[in-house]
């Protein structure tokens, strides 16, 4: 076999990851018992794509982003991030991977602090991290907030979450996810909780960031219509295991698994 060696080093590599957790007894059980959340996960994920992440409640696809995030480890498998192994980092150095990887959350409304002004959400991973100064980090929120449309925005920095609509809240998150320019970003059910209109606003979003600042997104959802519209590849996700992977167009007008056409049937019409 030749190998093709033009194709780009991924930016995550998955290779056999496996998440079991351990549930406590009951009044009907002793013991502990194995609940297995994800089954032998091998992925890559390119740099600069959006790799969308598919599946039902309850499929494990939340918990592939978690690992991503280091919020959780992984029962065995092995995961790299630029080629090297993250599964064992800390100090120092899990702080460097936190500031290189950052999440999209899915509720707009619970992950922005009310009490916190928009400018001191976006300001606190700068100075987490002691980037910059006080005016260096003032001149970055307010590009931030420009570059999420929130322009201009001068006239944002000083408002609070109530006192903006729920898609200019999550254009927030995304600017407090982006301030750091981080490399990869894992976007869970971002727009879930948002109508239509203001979803397919939040997708353009999303791709003019990636385009310019060639960020890698993981995109997770249960919609194959917005994985469709957003994604550059997808890969299906049942009961804790992959069943198919591939380019978008092709795994949503030719799926080959059975659970894949299951969830296309299912679907409202793709009218993105």
């Amino acid at each position: 076999m030749i190998e093709d060696n033009t194709q780009p080093a991924p930016i995550i590599e998955l290779s056999g990851v496996t998440k079991e957790y351990r549930t406590k007894a009951t009044f009907f059980s002793k013991g502990y018992t194995n609940v297995m959340a994800m089954d032998n996960i091998s992925l890559t994920l390119q740099r600069g794509e959006i790799f969308g992440l598919v599946g039902q409640s309850g499929s494990g696809k939340t918990t592939l982003g978690r690992l991503l995030l280091k919020l959780e480890s992984p029962t065995k498998g092995i995961m790299k991030f630029n080629g090297k192994p993250i599964n064992d980092l800390k100090g120092k150095d899990l702080k460097t991977y936190r500031s290189k990887v950052q999440m999209i959350f899915q509720d707009p409304y619970q992950s922005l602090n009310p009490h916190l002004s928009i400018a001191e959400t976006i300001l606190e991973p700068l100075i987490v991290n002691k980037i910059g100064d006080i005016h260096s980090r003032k001149e970055k929120v307010i590009e931030t907030l420009d570059t999420v449309s929130l322009a201009p925005g001068k006239e944002y920095y000083d408002r609070f979450p109530h006192q903006l609509s729920g898609g200019q809240r999550q254009r927030v998150a995304i600017a407090r996810a982006i301030v750091l320019d981080p490399e990869f970003i894992v976007a869970d059910e971002p727009t879930s909780m948002l109508d239509a209109t203001i979803a397919i606003q939040l997708f353009k979003l999303l791709q003019q960031i990636r385009k310019k600042y060639n960020m890698t997104f993981l995109f997770i959802t249960h919609n194959l219509a917005a994985a469709q519209f957003l994604c550059d590849r997808i890969a299906v996700i049942h009961d804790g295991v992959i069943v198919e992977t591939g380019p978008t167009d092709r795994v949503i007008q030719q799926p080959e698994h059975p659970y894949t056409k299951k969830l296309i049937q299912a679907q409202p019409k793709f009218n993105f």
